[in-house]
Protein backbone atom coordinates (compact mmCIF):
# COMPACT_ATOMS: atom_id res chain seq x y z
CA UNK A 1 0.00 0.00 0.00
CA UNK A 2 1.12 3.32 -0.79
CA UNK A 3 0.14 6.52 0.84
CA UNK A 4 -0.11 9.51 -2.03
CA UNK A 5 1.46 12.91 -1.21
CA UNK A 6 -1.78 13.54 -1.44
CA UNK A 7 -3.15 11.97 1.48
CA UNK A 8 -0.14 12.65 3.25
CA UNK A 9 -0.64 16.52 3.14
CA UNK A 10 -4.18 16.51 3.56
CA UNK A 11 -3.97 14.19 6.90
CA UNK A 12 -1.26 16.64 8.41
CA UNK A 13 -3.24 19.56 7.21
CA UNK A 14 -6.23 18.25 9.07
CA UNK A 15 -4.01 17.35 12.42
CA UNK A 16 -2.38 20.99 11.78
CA UNK A 17 -6.33 22.04 12.33
CA UNK A 18 -7.43 19.49 14.91
CA UNK A 19 -4.06 21.07 16.78
CA UNK A 20 -5.15 24.38 16.66
CA UNK A 21 -6.79 25.30 20.29
CA UNK A 22 -9.06 27.61 19.89
CA UNK A 23 -12.18 28.23 16.89
CA UNK A 24 -10.11 30.35 14.97
CA UNK A 25 -9.91 29.51 11.45
CA UNK A 26 -6.49 28.79 10.08
CA UNK A 27 -5.07 30.70 6.99
CA UNK A 28 -3.62 27.90 4.31
CA UNK A 29 -0.73 29.96 4.03
CA UNK A 30 -0.08 29.24 7.91
CA UNK A 31 -0.92 25.27 7.29
CA UNK A 32 1.36 25.10 4.44
CA UNK A 33 4.37 27.04 6.00
CA UNK A 34 3.63 25.01 9.31
CA UNK A 35 3.48 21.41 7.72
CA UNK A 36 6.24 22.50 4.74
CA UNK A 37 3.55 21.63 2.29
CA UNK A 38 3.40 23.61 -1.08
CA UNK A 39 0.81 26.46 -0.48
CA UNK A 40 -0.62 25.75 -4.20
CA UNK A 41 -0.93 21.90 -3.56
CA UNK A 42 -2.87 22.16 -0.32
CA UNK A 43 -5.21 24.89 -1.81
CA UNK A 44 -6.69 22.32 -3.77
CA UNK A 45 -6.82 19.64 -0.68
CA UNK A 46 -8.61 21.54 1.78
CA UNK A 47 -10.82 22.47 -1.59
CA UNK A 48 -11.51 18.72 -1.91
CA UNK A 49 -11.85 18.35 1.94
CA UNK A 50 -14.14 21.19 2.14
CA UNK A 51 -16.30 19.59 -0.11
CA UNK A 52 -15.99 16.15 1.55
CA UNK A 53 -17.69 17.63 4.40
CA UNK A 54 -14.16 17.77 6.78
CA UNK A 55 -13.14 21.51 6.75
CA UNK A 56 -15.12 24.31 6.78
CA UNK A 57 -13.54 27.63 5.15
CA UNK A 58 -14.93 31.56 6.08
CA UNK A 59 -13.69 34.60 3.75
CA UNK A 60 -12.28 37.82 4.92
CA UNK A 61 -9.66 39.24 7.00
CA UNK A 62 -10.32 36.50 9.47
CA UNK A 63 -11.14 33.79 7.07
CA UNK A 64 -9.26 30.29 6.70
CA UNK A 65 -10.17 26.94 7.63
CA UNK A 66 -11.29 25.00 10.41
CA UNK A 67 -12.24 20.84 10.92
CA UNK A 68 -16.46 20.61 10.19
CA UNK A 69 -16.47 18.48 13.59
CA UNK A 70 -14.77 17.32 16.25
CA UNK A 71 -10.96 15.73 15.73
CA UNK A 72 -12.24 12.63 17.74
CA UNK A 73 -15.15 12.00 15.19
CA UNK A 74 -12.55 11.79 12.22
CA UNK A 75 -10.62 8.85 11.49
CA UNK A 76 -7.61 9.33 9.21
CA UNK A 77 -9.40 6.96 6.68
CA UNK A 78 -11.82 9.86 6.60
CA UNK A 79 -9.18 12.15 5.53
CA UNK A 80 -7.86 9.71 2.86
CA UNK A 81 -10.54 8.38 0.96
CA UNK A 82 -11.90 12.34 0.80
CA UNK A 83 -8.92 12.94 -1.09
CA UNK A 84 -7.71 9.93 -2.59
CA UNK A 85 -11.25 7.84 -2.80
CA UNK A 86 -11.06 4.07 -1.66
CA UNK A 87 -8.10 3.13 0.97
CA UNK A 88 -7.30 -0.03 -0.57
CA UNK A 89 -7.45 -0.80 -4.62
CA UNK A 90 -5.85 -2.86 -7.41
CA UNK A 91 -4.82 -1.08 -10.43
CA UNK A 92 -7.41 1.24 -9.83
CA UNK A 93 -10.14 -1.75 -8.77
CA UNK A 94 -11.79 -2.30 -5.76
CA UNK A 95 -10.88 -6.02 -4.46
CA UNK A 96 -14.49 -6.88 -4.46
CA UNK A 97 -14.60 -6.03 -8.34
CA UNK A 98 -12.12 -8.14 -9.13
CA UNK A 99 -12.25 -12.13 -9.92
CA UNK A 100 -8.78 -14.51 -10.49
CA UNK A 101 -9.02 -17.92 -11.81
CA UNK A 102 -6.48 -21.04 -11.13
CA UNK A 103 -3.51 -20.46 -9.22
CA UNK A 104 -4.22 -16.82 -8.35
CA UNK A 105 -7.60 -17.36 -7.36
CA UNK A 106 -6.88 -16.92 -3.47
CA UNK A 107 -5.05 -13.72 -4.53
CA UNK A 108 -8.80 -12.19 -3.83
CA UNK A 109 -9.01 -13.31 -0.24
CA UNK A 110 -5.66 -11.68 0.57
CA UNK A 111 -6.23 -8.56 -1.20
CA UNK A 112 -10.00 -8.15 0.59
CA UNK A 113 -7.72 -9.68 3.84
CA UNK A 114 -5.78 -6.80 3.42
CA UNK A 115 -8.28 -4.33 2.78
CA UNK A 116 -9.59 -5.02 6.38
CA UNK A 117 -6.87 -4.29 8.11
CA UNK A 118 -5.81 -1.39 6.68
CA UNK A 119 -9.71 -0.29 7.60
CA UNK A 120 -9.41 -1.63 10.64
CA UNK A 121 -6.18 0.70 11.32
CA UNK A 122 -7.30 4.01 9.28
CA UNK A 123 -10.74 4.00 10.48
CA UNK A 124 -9.75 3.53 14.35
CA UNK A 125 -7.63 6.11 14.62
CA UNK A 126 -8.80 10.11 14.97
CA UNK A 127 -7.20 13.30 14.21
CA UNK A 128 -7.34 13.76 17.98
CA UNK A 129 -5.45 10.46 18.49
CA UNK A 130 -3.04 11.16 16.50
CA UNK A 131 -2.98 15.11 17.03
CA UNK A 132 -2.37 14.00 20.95
CA UNK A 133 0.30 11.41 20.47
CA UNK A 134 -2.24 8.72 22.00
CA UNK A 135 -2.78 5.95 19.52
CA UNK A 136 -4.52 3.46 20.40
CA UNK A 137 -2.78 0.50 21.98
CA UNK A 138 -3.59 -1.76 19.21
CA UNK A 139 -2.30 0.05 16.70
CA UNK A 140 0.88 1.14 19.34
CA UNK A 141 1.73 -2.41 19.58
CA UNK A 142 1.89 -2.74 15.87
CA UNK A 143 4.79 -0.34 15.72
CA UNK A 144 6.24 -2.77 18.50
CA UNK A 145 6.54 -5.89 15.98
CA UNK A 146 10.02 -7.31 15.12
CA UNK A 147 10.91 -5.38 11.91
CA UNK A 148 7.92 -2.82 12.06
CA UNK A 149 10.67 -0.37 11.47
CA UNK A 150 13.14 -2.52 9.00
CA UNK A 151 12.73 -1.79 5.40
CA UNK A 152 13.65 -5.30 3.38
Amino acid sequence: MRISARADYAVRAALQLAASRDDTPLKSEAIAAAQDIPHKFLEGILNDMRRGGLVLSQRGGNGGYRLARPADSISIADVIRVVDGPLVSVRGVRPPDLSYTGPAESLLPLWIALRSNVREILEGVSLADVASAQLPSDVSALTDAPGAWVNP
